[in-house]
């Protein structure tokens, strides 16, 4: 008789797993290795910033892929919303991409005010871009408390879709920031218009990496995350019909 538990081997329906995220997992572990090698050892130092230019290779892509996060939750809503792809599975991306959208953005706020520290002499300041970007952060943190508030699986979507659909209109707002008021904080050095600024190939290849990696590691954790927040919602499925079996059985007793 076999006697093994859940605890002991899992079911299939119980882990977020696969072969592909394993792969995937494999993929981003070599990479970060790789890019920390490149960005702390081999790539050179910059001219004017020095060593501290080194905490560009997390900095931009913890921004970039912050803002992906960010815009495929609005796109996830929207499919939530509309009628001819309304799917509880959209929310679950919606919400996953979220989460993992704050855990950018923070990463590009902490690497950013240790930036500013070397390079402007002060964690903080009240400039444009700091400002929008933080009020971002603090907006989607908000979107994920409203995902925790009380209701039904369709009422969790449908008030965290329309959110997220306002929310993702500060996008545009944080980016532009630096060309619509007059900020401390720097243009674009690659993609921006008109910019004469330079960069070593080698510092150019590991930012770009820089990307691929974190980019790669954002599919892995929105994967494992939308996975784990279906299983959520089969347990309170199936503990609403425990619920409700347990109060039918208790009203059955009370009518004999």
């Amino acid at each position: 008789m076999n006697t093994s538990t859940s605890l002991d081997a899992p079911p299939r329906d119980r882990v977020t797993g696969t072969q592909f995220t394993r792969g995937l997992g494999i993929l981003v572990l070599a990479g970060m290795v790789l890019l920390i090698v490149l960005g702390l050892f081999v790539s050179p130092a910059d001219v004017n910033q020095g060593e501290s230019v080194r905490i560009m290779y997390a900095h931009v892509p913890g921004a970039w892929l912050a803002y992906l996060a960010f815009v495929i939750t609005g796109i996830s809503s929207a499919a939530y919303l509309w009628k001819r792809t309304r799917s509880l599975t959209w929310d679950r991306i919606a919400g996953a991409s979220a989460e993992v959208g704050v855990l950018f953005m923070g990463i590009s706020l902490i690497t950013g005010s240790l930036w500013g520290r070397i390079t402007w002499g002060t964690y903080w300041t009240w400039d444009a871009r700091l400002t929008t970007t933080a009020f971002l952060f603090v907006t989607y943190i908000g979107y994920l408390a409203v995902r925790g508030l009380g209701g039904t699986h369709q009422q969790r979507a449908r008030r965290s879709a329309v959110l997220a659909l306002l929310a993702v209109l500060e996008i545009p707002l944080v980016h532009f920031s630096v060309e619509l008021w007059n900020t401390l904080h720097q243009e674009a050095s690659v993609a921006g218009r008109g910019t004469d600024v330079e960069m070593d190939g080698l510092m150019l290849f590991t930012l770009f990496l820089g990307v691929i990696v974190f980019t790669l590691m954002y599919v892995w954790l929105v994967l494992h995350r939308q996975r784990s927040l279906a299983l959520e919602d089969m347990l309170d499925d199936s503990g609403l019909d425990n619920a409700l079996t347990a109060r039918r059985a208790e009203a059955s007793g009370v009518a004999r």
